[in-house]
C-alpha cells in the first residue's frame, strides 16, 4: 500500500493540472469501490473549482469552491492517471487497462484526469464543508509538520509496551508512516524494532524524529518507492528502492558504517521488519 511519500508525488503530480481547474464532467462508472460511492459525486463534482490540493497522512484531498472535498485514497493498487486533450501530451502505459478506470474527471482545461484501481481497494467519498471525515478525524501528527516533535513523540510513547515500529504505524501516533519507511528510520537511528516505545530515551527519540523526516523527504525526491503497483501521476516509476539500506535486504550486509552485522527479517503482528541486530539495540 503506498506510503505518505507515494501519495505525496501523486499530489504533485496532480496539482498542476488540477488546482485551480474546474471540473467540466464527472463520471463514475461503477457504483463502489473499496466502500459504495457517494450518490451525488458526479452531481457535486460537476463544475465544481478545486481551489486546492492537500494530503493528510495517505489519503489525497481536492478542495471544492463551496462543496466541500474529495477524499481519495490510492488502496493497493490505485493510479491517478493525467491524460491531456491532445493525443501524446501524457503518455498512458498500454498495461494499465481501461476497464479499471472507475472515476474520470475532465477539466476545462480539457485534461482528463482516472482514478484506475485493478484490485478496487482505493476508495473515493465526499466530505462537507465544515465537517471532518471519520477517517480524519483521529489521526496523529503529520511527521513532515512542526507539531511532529520528539516531545510530542515522547508523550506518545510513554508508558507504551508495544514494540516501537508498531508504534510508529499506529496512525493515531502519527500520520502516514508505513512498513518501508519505519524500517528504513529506525535503522538509521540505531533502534531496534522490538524495543518497547516507552522505553526509548529521549535523546533517542530526537534522533528517530530527525531520520523519519530525512527518510521521509529523500523517498519524496525520489518520487516513491515503486515495488509493485506505485506509478508517479506522470506515469514514471519512483526510484527510492534503490536507496534501502535494509527494506527487503534480508541476508545483505548491514550499509552503516563501520558494521559487520547482516540485515535480518522478523515478523512483527504480520508485517516484516528489517533490521540489523547489531547495530540496533
Amino acid at each position: 500500500m503506498p506510503e505518505l511519500p507515494e501519495v505525496e508525488t501523486v499530489r504533485r503530480g496532480l496539482q498542476p493540472h488540477l488546482e485551480g481547474r474546474v471540473i467540466a464532467r464527472a463520471e463514475a462508472r461503477r457504483p463502489d469501490l473499496r466502500w459504495p460511492l457517494p450518490p451525488d459525486l458526479v452531481q457535486v463534482l460537476t463544475g465544481a473549482r478545486v481551489v486546492g490540493l492537500h494530503r493528510r497522512s495517505k489519503y489525497i484531498l481536492a478542495e471544492l469552491e463551496d462543496r466541500g472535498s474529495l477524499l481519495l485514497h490510492l488502496g493497493m493498487s490505485g493510479r491517478m492517471l493525467i491524460e491531456g486533450e491532445s493525443q501524446g501530451d501524457f503518455h498512458r502505459d498500454p498495461t494499465i487497462l481501461p476497464r479499471h478506470d472507475h472515476v474520470v474527471l475532465w477539466t476545462d482545461q480539457g485534461t482528463r484526469i482516472t482514478f484506475n484501481d485493478a484490485r478496487r481497494f482505493g476508495m473515493v467519498d465526499l466530505v462537507a464543508p465544515g465537517a471532518t471525515h471519520p477517517l480524519l478525524a483521529h489521526l496523529g501528527p503529520e511527521p513532515l509538520s512542526d507539531a511532529f516533535t520528539a516531545e510530542a513523540l515522547g508523550r506518545a510513547f510513554a508508558g507504551r509496551r508495544m514494540p516501537v515500529k508498531a508504534a510508529l504505524l499506529d496512525q493515531r501516533i502519527v500520520a502516514g508512516l508505513g512498513n518501508i519507511y519505519v524500517s528504513e528510520a529506525l535503522h538509521r537511528a540505531g533502534i531496534d524494532p522490538r524495543r518497547l516505545a516507552g522505553a526509548v530515551a529521549a535523546p533517542e527519540l530526537a534522533a528517530l524524529v530527525g531520520h523519519v523526516r530525512a527518510v521521509l523527504e529523500e523517498a519524496i525526491a525520489a518520487g516513491g518507492s515503486s515495488l509493485r503497483d506505485h506509478r508517479q501521476a506522470t506515469g514514471e516509476l519512483g526510484y527510492f528502492q534503490h536507496s534501502f539500506r535494509v527494506y527487503d535486504r534480508e541476508g545483505a550486509p548491514c550499509p552503516a558504517p563501520g558494521c559487520a552485522g547482516t540485515v535480518q527479517r522478523i515478523v512483527q503482528s504480520g508485517r516484516s521488519s528489517y533490521f540489523c541486530p547489531l547495530c540496533q539495540s
